[in-house]
């Protein structure tokens, strides 16, 4: 049924998404000065999950928008409004996306009653590490900065997030990080063969690279007859390095450079990985398969939660292995992107190449 003009619109957006129709009220027109053309601007009412409850706001909408606007607009519709717009301007969404869902709590909260309380009570409840937390915190910036502009809350709201405290974030599972044994090493070892995928396991343990370096290193960075690759972004200063390939591994970085992809790690496709879908189809299904992690019963939580190695293991595990073999502390600093802990290490301590490469081919 076509909709009285000046009404506004309802329709659905692609994808899956859990609120899929989008309610729409012509606010005004622009000219593109390059092409001439008017353009028209909308004002989104909301997403709701039914064509029906789109319809019902934006009649509620068209009998009084200012109040709408302000007073009933929850979290959930205020991350809608603003990820459609933020998520154009950025490559990776999925630490945004994963922040909505550690907000859980405040989805159906109207935007305008969330409190300090609130949003440090979502981070004490969370268990989850700084990291997480600072993408969390820098989501809740951006979408009250959103707010602000778009006269939702006013100022000294956005200002509200800065008190947000994460210094006592903690990941419950931290604690129960431990390097691979020499047995699940063995049995990676004699699997590697089985499923491509037990290389990239094998290729931290020997680099101590971490996940997320490896998945973004690209073949332009890798040298791989001088036995060395450039780690070019890291979470941290001391992250960028070069980092020396033991020979054992030289196999596997021949077989993932002849793949058809820019990054050395890629899927079945050729295509770049992101962490999330390598974590889920990739790495907990090796884990459980080799008997290195299980999914356990957690009462705080809704569904079972997987207990067992993460990727992080294996840079701990190299970081043992090293030690293990009496390599000097500086040398598995530089090699592993480790700070060093004194003025004279971080500034001074210049280890050359065939230094780091006889250092791993230790292990």
């Amino acid at each position: 049924m076509k909709l009285p003009n000046g009404f506004g619109t309802v329709y659905k957006l692609s994808g899956n998404r859990r609120n899929p129709y989008v309610a729409k009220k012509t606010k005004g027109w622009e000219i593109d000065p390059k092409t001439g053309k008017s353009k028209q601007l909308y004002t989104v009412v909301g997403y709701y999950p039914t064509r029906k409850e789109a319809l019902t706001a934006l009649a509620e909408y068209n009998k009084d928008p200012f109040d709408l606007h302000l007073a009933t607009i929850t979290f959930e519709e205020v991350y809608e409004r603003w990820s459609e717009i933020h998520f154009e301007k950025i490559k990776d969404t999925n630490g945004y996306k994963a922040a909505f869902n550690t907000s859980k709590d405040l989805w159906k909260i109207k935007f305008v009653e969330i409190k300090l309380d609130h949003l440090q009570n979502v981070v004490d409840n969370s268990g989850k590490n700084t990291p997480t937390l600072k993408t969390l915190k820098i989501m809740w910036g951006l979408m009250y900065d959103y707010a602000v502009v778009h006269e939702i809350v006013s100022q000294d709201k956005r200002d509200m997030v800065r008190y947000v405290d994460i210094s006592k974030a903690g990941n419950p599972n931290a604690y129960n990080r431990k390097p691979f044994s020499t047995k699940e090493i063995s049995i990676l070892w004699k699997c590697k063969d089985s499923n491509v995928y037990v290389t990239v396991i094998l290729i931290m343990i020997y680099s101590g690279v971490r996940i997320g370096e490896l998945l973004d290193l690209e073949k332009k960075d890798i040298h791989l007859d001088e036995r060395w690759f450039y780690v070019k972004e890291s979470k941290t200063e001391a992250g960028i390095r070069e980092v020396p390939i033991a020979e054992k591994i030289v196999p596997f970085f021949e077989y993932w450079m002849n793949r058809k992809c820019d990054h050395l790690i890629c899927t079945p496709d050729d295509e770049p990985f992101q962490y999330r879908n390598y974590y889920d189809s990739y790495w907990i299904p090796l884990m459980l398969e080799f008997g290195f992690g299980k999914f356990i019963i957690d009462e705080t939580k809704k569904e079972p939660v997987y207990d067992g190695h993460r990727p992080h293991d294996t840079r701990h595990t190299c970081i043992s292995l090293l030690t293990e073999k009496k390599v000097d502390e500086r040398f598995i600093k530089k090699i592993v992107g480790h700070k060093g802990q004194g003025v004279t290490e971080t500034v001074y301590t210049h280890i050359e190449l065939p230094t780091k490469l006889e250092a791993i081919n230790k292990i």
